[in-house]
């Protein structure tokens, strides 16, 4: 086994992975509400010690050297994103901690900081982006009367005719990195998880943009594409230098 050869390549999948995660946070820089991931690097044990293997012989060079590098576990950047104003009464953002609540399409309650809301054909208030539902403090569908204002109150409330309909379930989580990514900006808590009610304001006519910094992002892409050619070098290097000694001890022999 060429050893060098495979810790250059742990490396060089380990750059990829980095320049997809950045290339997708940049493709959403744009996306209400998204919180970009951060990657991280760790070292790999040598393969007898990582895999409990120490009865096997080895040699301590090889050791010593490692087993080249593995990502380490996602975590999300849930800082506050910037608010911007739109023309949709429906519109809401969240200022401070928290997670509007919605009913994913497996039924099972999701969180999001997408507040681009609107009203389905049977006039349920619903994710404009995914179409499911928003549920209100008490976990219900929340139903609008059409046609009629729609005033929002900086605690969720919802207020049609003067009268308090339905109020927004705005929840928070005591460890955000126990959530889980399940696309378009849904989240899914393990059910172990303890949801309370946030205390965010929700801001009526905004929407809160993504968390990305696009020229952070940018500049993620070009470091991990700068890491990948040097690891995809040194793979060629390796390759051609096992090439040369086959090539010589076979003119030996």
């Amino acid at each position: 086994m060429n050893y060098g050869l495979y810790i250059s390549a742990s490396g060089t999948l380990n750059a990829l992975y980095r320049m997809d995660v950045a290339a997708n946070n940049l493709a959403n820089s744009e996306t209400a509400g998204f919180k970009p991931d951060l990657t991280a690097t760790m070292a790999r044990d040598a393969a007898r010690q990582e895999d409990g293997i120490t009865s096997l012989p080895s040699n301590a060079l090889l050791e010593r050297l490692g087993g080249g590098v593995s990502g380490a576990p996602n975590r999300v950047r849930f800082a506050q994103g910037a608010l911007e104003s739109t023309r949709n009464d429906l519109d809401v953002a969240l200022e401070g901690e928290g997670f509007l609540r919605v009913q994913g399409g497996d039924g099972k309650a999701r969180l999001t900081r997408d507040g681009r809301l609107t009203l389905n054909s049977n006039a349920q208030l619903v994710q404009a982006s995914t179409g499911i539902p928003v549920l209100s403090d008490g976990g219900r569908a929340i139903t609008l009367r059409s046609g009629l204002p729609v005033t929002i109150d900086p605690d969720g409330s919802i207020i049609q005719g003067g009268t308090a309909v339905a109020r927004l379930g705005v929840v928070t989580i005591d460890d955000p990195t126990q959530l889980s990514k399940r696309g378009s900006g849904l989240y899914e808590a393990p059910q172990s998880a303890t949801l309370e009610p946030a205390t965010a304001r929700v801001i009526q006519r905004n929407i809160e943009r993504s968390g990305t910094d696009a020229v952070r992002a940018m500049l993620d892409i070009g470091q991990a594409e700068r890491a990948a050619g040097s690891g995809s070098r040194m793979i060629q290097m390796h390759d051609e230098i096992m090439g040369r000694v086959i090539n010589t001890f076979a003119r030996l022999a």
